[in-house]
Parts: C-alpha cells; structure tokens; sequence
C-alpha cells in the first residue's frame, strides 16, 4: 500500500519528462476514518522525505464516504519502485492496514500532458503497447503480487521465492514434488500455462505463467483446496512465518517473496523438439543483483535471436541481489554451459565472474569453470507442471 505526504509544488514538465502519477483507491472499514486519518496524518510527512516524491492529494468520495483515494507524484518510476518495494515501505505503511478493507487497487501512469491555468505546460509521447498484447492492471482486493507484463509471446511470467529452516530440505522437496494440480482455467480471460518448483539448499522457487491476469490467477491458485494443504504442510518448515489467512501477512509475505521477472526472450523459431527447463540461482556479491540481470538478458537477446542456437527461451528473475535464470534449452544443460549459465565470449565471462563469488579458483573463461558453476548453483526441479497436466 502506498501512502503519501502534503503537497508540494511542481516544476513544469518538458519533452524529457518521466514522472510517474500513482492512484490509489481505498474502501475505509466501518468506524475506521478517523483512525484512517491519523494515521494518514502521521505517515504523510514520513513519505514527503523519500527521495522522488513530488506531490500527493487525500480525497474523500461524495457520493460514498467510505471510498477514498490518494494520488502521488514522483520524479520517476525507477525511484518510486525502489521504494515501494522496500523493507522501510513495508514497515511504514502497517498501521494503515488495519483501517483499510482489502478491496484496494493500486494503478500506476505515467505523465504524458499537463495544462495549468497558464495553459500547456508539457508533453510527452505514450508508450506504445504491441498488439494482442494483454493489460496486467492489478485487481480489485489483490494482496501482493506486483503489475507483471506479459512477455513477447504474451504470457505474464513471475515468480516466488522463500527459504525453509535447513535441514527441512527432503520434506519440503516431498512436500513440493507430490501435489495435485489445481485447475488451469481461471475464467474467461485468464488461464494457468505452467507451474515449475525448484530447491536450491535451503532455497524454494516457484515460477508461474499465466494467460490474462496474474492476480486473479494467483488468487484463483490460492483458493484450491489441494494447494492450501500444501501450504499448510509448509509452514511449519519456513525460516520466516506466515499466515495466508490473515489479509496483512498475505500482504508482507507476496512482497517479500516476490520474485519479478526483469527480462523475457523467446526464440522466433518453434522448436518441434523436446526442451530441457533448467534453473540457476547466481552466487551474486552484495549490490551486484542488477548488473548480473543486466548480463543475462543482454546473452539472452543474442541467443534468442539465433533460431538454430540452443536457447528456446529464458526468463531472468530478480531481486535485490537474488538471480534466478530460468531457460528452455534445447539440448541438456550439461552438453551446453554456456547457455544454461548464460554467458558467451572472453569478456563477457570476466564481467560476469567479476560480478558473482565464484571462490579462489572460479574462472568462467574455462570449460572447467562453466561445469564448476553450473554444477554448485543449478537447482534442483521438484515440479514441472503444464496446463495439459493439470
């Protein structure tokens, strides 16, 4: 949830313009407005020293009292997101959640024009959207999963990421390897494509792909019977407790263990083939996390692009200094390093290994480094479950 400060006033835009506008709707619970505004009161000048933050405005509906909305501005989408998605956010924002009802929306825009008393005061060009291409707004009530676009082939892709207590690891595999598929059909617009678990130590990824609307998949997984008992037979493994019945704790625990996919790349080519999924968990150095993407997807549009080369398709996961690269590949990862770790060329492999702790002796110029890697960081697959299995 975000909140917002008093307002402050705005430069005019130009043609370079970036900044982001924020709309959050809200339903106040019965009882709870004043407790709302006190809370507001508090928070509001909290937000007005984050760095980016430009503006906001509280109002109050006049045809329902109980629908609220606040809207933001900030100097841009990169440092909103940083701080949206950070710990300090979290914290902030808990006291509002006991005055909210879960049906909240929260939409993101970007400014294109601005007209003041004066007349224009900027434009900007929109951004375009291909064709065909689904809208992933986040739905009414939704408790956690960030907006994910979809990727090339129009499928949103996103993923989970948690650690259980160690030691736990065999049940938690058994656990994860042995659940019923729920349905795939959500509804009309929205369909479950894939579900892949995967273990790395004590380290669980769950990577999802959906037709339509994340959320509402999500929530539609969320509400089966046989995957709430899985979630149930996990708790008491997890380092970190949750309770998904309870609003709040569902809230923290999605953005926690939020995992976005930062870059997608499809091969243009359909491979009549079998493919081999294979996962990665980089061993990334503190504060490297988005240079190691930024390689990653770099290798990953090169690969692609070659309908004969060994990439069908790859996903890079990322958050904070967690990396997971997640790739279809048409021969085994083991008769192919370079492209189950994503890495190609001399200097290439020395900018990556520079970025990752690969120990004394890690060198990823060498046969032997590639395998060395590739053997300690690839994790294990417990489930792989497409929409014809399910």
């Amino acid at each position: 949830m975000t909140t917002l400060s008093e307002p402050q006033r705005k430069q005019p835009s130009d043609d370079n313009d970036s900044r982001l506008r924020v709309v959050l709707m809200l339903e106040i619970q019965d009882g709870a407005q004043q407790r709302f505004l006190d809370v507001y009161e508090q928070l509001r000048h909290q937000v007005a020293s984050v760095p980016g933050h430009v503006s906001d405005q509280l109002c109050q509906s006049i045809n329902d009292p109980r629908q609220w909305l606040i809207t933001s501005e900030w100097r841009d989408q990169e440092t909103f997101l940083e701080w949206v998605d950070s710990p300090a956010h979290r914290e902030m924002v808990k006291p509002m959640h006991g005055c909210v009802s879960d049906n909240f929306r929260s939409l993101r825009y970007a400014v294109l024009r601005e007209t003041s008393a004066a007349g224009s005061t900027g434009t900007r060009a929109p951004m375009e959207v291909p064709p065909g291409l689904p809208r992933t707004e986040p739905a009414a009530g939704q408790a956690g999963p960030p907006k994910a676009d979809p990727g090339p082939d129009g499928v949103v892709r996103h993923a989970l990421t948690f650690t259980v207590k160690p030691g736990s690891e065999p049940e938690v595999a058994r656990i994860l390897s042995g659940y019923a598929s729920p349905k795939a059909e959500v509804d009309e617009h929205t369909r479950l494509r894939r579900t892949s678990l995967f273990l790395h130590g004590n380290r669980v990824v769950r990577a999802v792909e959906v037709e339509g609307s994340l959320g509402d998949a999500l929530r539609h997984v969320a509400m089966q019977p046989e995957v709430r008992a899985v979630e149930e037979a996990l708790n008491p493994h997890l380092e970190e407790a949750r309770q998904l019945g309870d609003p709040q704790s569902a809230r923290a625990f999605f953005a926690k263990a939020a995992l976005p996919a930062r870059h997608q790349a499809i091969a243009s080519a359909p491979c009549s083939g079998r493919l081999h999924r294979h996962a990665v968990l980089y061993p990334v150095r503190p504060g490297c996390g988005p240079a190691v993407a930024e390689l990653l997807a770099t290798y990953d549009n090169l690969a692609t692009a070659d309908p004969t080369g060994p990439v069908a398709a790859s996903t890079v996961f990322h958050r904070d200094d967690v990396v997971v690269r997640l790739v279809d590949l048409r021969v085994p990862a083991e008769a192919d390093p370079v492209a189950a770790l994503g890495v190609a060329g001399e200097r290439e492999a020395a900018a990556l290994g520079a970025l990752l702790d690969l120990g004394p002796h890690g060198d990823l110029r060498t046969v032997a480094g590639l395998s060395a890697l590739l053997a300690a960081r690839a994790m294990s697959p417990l489930t792989d479950r497409s929409a014809q299995e399910s």
